[in-house]
């Protein structure tokens, strides 16, 4: 009856919607019908906090609003190896309970809001488009205990979103870290250093890491210079959230 798979994909968007109207998940109320629906209704949405007037190299938010392009002290004293960073969201008000339950509790219906959120910033900013997104990888024990990867889940909303492909496969995460919760900038940098494997060269030379939230950058930094060794040429941080 339909051919084209868009529309096929079209139609069962319309019949979930009928069926499962959207829902605030922070509020309850009727959820945003439009664009294919979503969790959060407008009241709601328009008080996250977003994350506009940032460093657009780190994403950590300013105190006050900074003339465009300027970076932040860190980045001017020591750049990171990746060019660019956006984050959907400050660390804070409603975000951390929406993190939470995306990444510890399995609320798939949050993972699916947050990177709808996600890439409604990335529209927003409007960067160049990466040739595929690599989420941050876990260690299999992690996987095994946890499982499931949030950072992979969000991918896969967001590049459903923006039409973009995920490579979660070609990067491996081999040193089974302690949480970084709790830790100082310091400690996170010793915890993560040598975490991550590529083997081989990757076929991309653009391409955004994926996260769910920036703390120190610490993780997202030591992904980007193994990438950096595996051949890629440019790299943008994509998160949820960074914190302040």
């Amino acid at each position: 009856m339909f051919g084209n798979p868009v529309e096929k994909s079209d139609v069962m968007s319309r019949l979930m919607s009928v069926l499962f109207p959207p829902t605030c998940v922070l509020c309850g109320a009727p959820g945003i019908a439009s664009g294919g629906g979503r969790d959060l209704c407008p009241s709601c949405a328009a008080e996250l906090p977003h994350n506009r007037d940032c460093c657009p190299q780190c994403a950590v938010p300013f105190v006050s609003s900074m003339p465009a392009g300027t970076r932040c002290a860190a980045c001017q004293r020591h750049p990171p190896p990746f060019e660019t960073s956006l984050a959907a969201f400050r660390y804070e008000a409603a975000i951390p309970a929406l993190v939470v339950g995306a990444k510890f509790r399995g609320r798939l219906n949050l993972v699916r809001v947050l990177g709808q959120c996600l890439a409604d910033r990335v529209r927003e900013v409007d960067p160049p488009r990466p040739q595929v997104l690599l989420p941050v990888p876990l260690h299999a024990s992690r996987l095994r205990t946890r499982g499931y990867n949030q950072a992979l889940e969000i991918a896969r909303v967001v590049g459903r979103d923006l039409a973009l492909p995920i490579d979660h496969v070609s990067c491996i995460r081999i040193a089974p870290t302690p949480p970084q919760a709790g830790l100082d900038e310091r400690a996170r940098h010793r915890n993560i250093r040598g975490a991550f494997l590529v083997p081989g060269v990757l076929p991309w030379s653009h391409v955004a890491i994926l996260d769910d939230v920036v703390t120190t950058g610490s993780t997202v930094a030591e992904f980007s210079r193994v990438l950096r060794k595996a051949g890629v040429r440019r790299i943008q941080v994509w998160a949820v959230a960074r914190t302040p």
